[in-house]
């Protein structure tokens, strides 16, 4: 014998209103479980943001004079000059004077130190070079530091991986979007190599 509840259960399914009512009411779980979900996602991109925001980023720029490559007696340069090489210490030198182990050599009159020639009072040069052994000057340390407390969440690609004062000085000095104007124009055609916390004045449209 089949029990009753079994055989009346049997032929409440078969009726399509029951499954209609069933089918319902998993859509509607269905339903409010995604947007719970979606919610919940919301409200952690939400929190994660905020905690960017509050958070300041962890830079890992060392400003120190005492680094590995003096102590080898190697330096690293700025390479890709034709006529001016700076090395790591700050000097600047033409590059028939370059030694071989990557240090300008410092007996040659024409070798200068923290060399600001071609630079601007905002920080900006018309040589890469200049830009680049002025900026290791030991004072603009404090300047180097505000520029990166205030930089934009947009910078962090481009100066989270220097390490130090003179990787910093090599990225700042490049050219970059903050030297252009309307994605194809130097804000200044002359100075356009900035270590400075600001990019130059706008030209005149």
């Amino acid at each position: 014998m089949v029990p009753c509840g079994a055989v009346l259960w049997r032929r409440l399914l078969r009726k399509r209103w029951v499954l209609g009512v069933v089918f319902g009411l998993s859509l509607v779980y269905f339903i409010s479980s995604t947007f719970k979900q979606e919610e919940r996602m919301v409200r952690d991109r939400n929190l994660l943001q905020v905690q960017e925001h509050e958070q300041p980023i962890m830079w890992k720029v060392k400003f120190s004079s005492g680094n590995s490559s003096q102590l080898s007696n190697q330096c690293r340069n700025s390479v890709q000059g034709k006529l001016l090489i700076t090395d790591e210490l700050g000097y600047i030198c033409e590059r028939k004077d370059l030694l071989v182990n990557g240090c300008c050599n410092v007996n040659v009159p024409s070798t200068k130190l923290y060399s600001c020639d071609s630079c601007l009072p905002n920080g900006c040069c018309s040589v890469y070079e200049y830009c680049v052994s002025c900026c290791l000057q030991p004072s603009k340390q404090h300047l180097l530091e505000r520029f990166l407390n205030r930089a934009a969440i947009a910078f962090q690609n481009l100066f989270m991986a220097v390490e130090d004062h003179f990787e910093l000085c090599l990225a700042k000095c490049r050219t970059s979007s903050q030297s252009v104007q309307h994605e194809n124009t130097y804000r200044d055609p002359i100075a356009k190599y900035c270590y400075g916390e600001y990019p130059p004045e706008l030209l005149p449209v």
